[in-house]
């Protein structure tokens, strides 16, 4: 029996990674965006950080886009200086700064040692908070999310600011999107889920269908989740087939080729 289609809720270009490895692997894709990223182009705290980059102990990426906004900003020739340490939340950043040239052997870069939980509050266990009070701490994030890192430095007594640097923008839903979402769900397809505000958004959709039982067939849809956190949030609204997997595209792939 033929698997069925996985559906990738990123938008296009970032999905495309874990696109091409589904495809070498054999399995059908359809890529249907539950979110846009929009950047700051007007962003004069963001341009007056990077100048000032060097007077920072460590900047935190909350995710690839925030890597991407850093990253675009700058001329090519830039060079991200030694003394300044990174930290990322998964995997998926830390990819995104490879693609910018940026590794181990550049700079210190502090993440989850544990793959399965890849999180605000397990970054911080691998921080030296003691070396870092007193000191700047960068944190670039988008417009919305949760605050718990900056105010757990803040209590450590290091010195945070924090930049907006892009914003997540949900999309129109369109009737071309009606027609798609419908037709994704009478064909139970295998979803992955990267960001738990895509289930609120799924769900709201589901219910603006011409369908009654729109919302429950979402909930019975297999969902794969890199994030023990999209996973409770996806439990909590009532979805019944969720599979958590480790942080980063391979682990998704792995889970997507193993029968739930």
């Amino acid at each position: 029996m033929q698997a069925p289609a996985v559906i990738i809720t990123r938008p296009p270009h970032q999905a495309q990674h874990l696109q091409a490895l589904l495809e070498k692997a054999g399995r059908s894709t359809i890529v249907f965006p539950l979110f846009e990223i929009e950047p700051i182009s007007e962003n004069a705290a963001l341009d007056q950080a990077l100048r000032d980059l060097a007077s920072f102990a460590l900047v935190v990426f909350v995710s690839p886009n925030a890597v991407d906004a850093w990253f675009q900003r700058l001329a090519s020739a830039w060079q991200w200086p030694a003394e300044v340490a990174i930290a990322v939340v998964g995997a998926a950043s830390r990819q995104a700064l490879l693609n910018y040239g940026i590794d181990d052997q550049h700079v210190r870069i502090f993440s989850p040692s544990n793959t399965e939980r890849t999180d605000s509050e397990t970054l911080l266990t691998e921080l030296d908070l003691p070396a870092l009070k007193s000191k700047k701490v960068l944190l670039v994030r988008a417009d919305s999310g949760r605050d718990f890192l900056a105010d757990a430095l803040r209590d450590a007594q290091i010195e945070v600011q924090a930049i907006t640097a892009y914003r997540r923008v949900t999309p129109t839903f369109d009737a071309s999107k009606r027609q798609d979402l419908q037709a994704y769900l009478n064909a139970s397809c295998d979803w992955v889920i990267t960001s738990s505000a895509v289930l609120k958004t799924l769900l709201n959709w589901c219910a603006q269908l011409d369908q009654p039982d729109a919302v429950a067939k979402m909930q019975q849809q297999h969902l794969f989740v890199p994030h023990f956190r999209i996973a409770e949030v996806a439990s909590e609204l009532g979805f019944k087939h969720i599979r958590l997997t480790a942080s980063g595209d391979e682990k998704l792939l792995l889970a997507l080729q193993s029968p739930l």
